[in-house]
């Protein structure tokens, strides 16, 4: 069986098993996850794309318009999912395709509209638990997305500004087919003062921070890492020991049937242990991801519960400190999949973790 028609068999068993008549899969993530990894996006910026997934007890299409249908034939669908386009003036028909085709039930949707309903439960965590063939996509993505970090940073200048930073992680993601959602940059004078450091025209100066957050087959690989110009000080050291020590608990407590409320409270006990109770106040501290960045942030009492292959992205921080990379949870432990050989590296509880880069 492959991953479409797995993906199928759980869709329809989700139809039945809730009186739906029919699915609409209208996001960027949700059109991923449906398409093996194809993706609607033209507009970057937009949680929506130029087709949706529509999937009933009798047959599955992707609904888009004449403009894209060829191209998404070609490049982006999966075999098995056939393109259905009506004329991008004429959007009606599409919700008379819908009609025609669905079920008697009401019709389930990730975006629902005017008398649709909300995705089941069931599917949101059937989509967590990732597959063996968007297992291999996720270590594809998170090795050429470390690679470009690594990149980066080994050309960056103290003279540069945070937009050149920031415009050469884009560029860097860019030439290996990941989509540049977010790089963040924290320069020297910043650092200290904002958790997100977006990227301003300051000179970098003695230290800097990077951060992306790229998507390919609509996979979200999320991780930070640190350039030192100068010799950092004993105080920096500290602090980058004290994240990585927080990261190490919540790794820890990152396991199938763990809440991811359970994994906040070991990041609150950890930021105490380490001498810096509240801290977690000031910023988030991530949580799952896959086909979003974050799909659910960590809150004290999210009663979400991690599933098998789940992935997580956790980022501890302190003034001028961070740390930050994409693993997948299972009963065998975590396995980290943003990792270069070449970034260098200290063992926290028992695993390699991200080292400041000196230059």
């Amino acid at each position: 069986m492959n991953e479409l028609t797995k993906k199928l068999a759980l869709v329809r068993a989700s139809l039945g098993e809730h009186g739906l008549g029919a699915l609409r899969l209208r996001g960027l993530d949700w059109f991923a996850w449906m398409t093996c990894g194809g993706s609607s996006a033209v507009l970057l910026a937009a949680e929506t794309g130029v087709a949706e997934v529509l999937v009933t007890a009798g047959g599955a299409w992707a609904l888009t318009d004449n403009i894209e249908a060829e191209r998404l034939a070609k490049e982006e669908l999966p075999e098995g999912l056939t393109v259905w386009s009506h004329p991008w003036t004429d959007s009606a028909r599409r919700e008379a395709f819908v009609k025609e085709h669905g079920g008697p039930g009401p019709v389930g949707s990730d975006r629902p509209v005017a008398g649709e309903v909300s995705l089941p439960e069931s599917l949101t965590r059937a989509r967590a638990s990732l597959l063996p063939e968007e297992l291999e996509r996720y270590r594809k993505l998170g090795r050429d997305a470390a690679s470009a970090m690594t990149d980066v940073l080994l050309a960056a200048r103290p003279e540069w500004t945070g937009f050149e930073l920031a415009g050469a992680g884009a560029e860097a993601l860019w030439a290996r087919g990941i989509h540049p959602a977010l790089t963040l940059v924290g320069d020297e004078r910043r650092l200290p003062v904002y958790r997100h450091a977006t990227a301003s025209r300051n000179p970098l100066g003695g230290r800097a921070m990077l951060v992306f957050c790229g998507r390919r087959h609509g996979l979200f690989a999320s991780l930070t890492r640190f350039v030192y110009f100068r010799p950092p000080s004993e105080e920096e050291r500290r602090w980058v020991a004290d994240v990585a020590r927080v990261e190490a608990a919540a790794l820890q407590a990152s396991r199938p049937g763990a809440t991811l409320g359970q994994v906040y409270a070991a990041l609150v006990r950890a930021y105490a242990a380490a001498g810096h109770p509240g801290a977690e106040a000031l910023h988030h501290q991530g949580g799952s991801c896959g086909y979003l960045s974050r799909d659910i942030i960590a809150r004290p009492d999210t009663a979400v519960v991690l599933q098998p292959h789940n992935a997580v992205a956790w980022n501890p921080s302190l003034p001028g400190a961070k740390i930050e990379d994409t693993a997948v949870v299972s009963d065998a432990g975590v396995e980290l999949l943003t990792v270069d050989p070449r970034w260098p590296t200290v063992r926290v509880e028992g695993l390699a973790r991200p080292d400041i880069l000196v230059r």
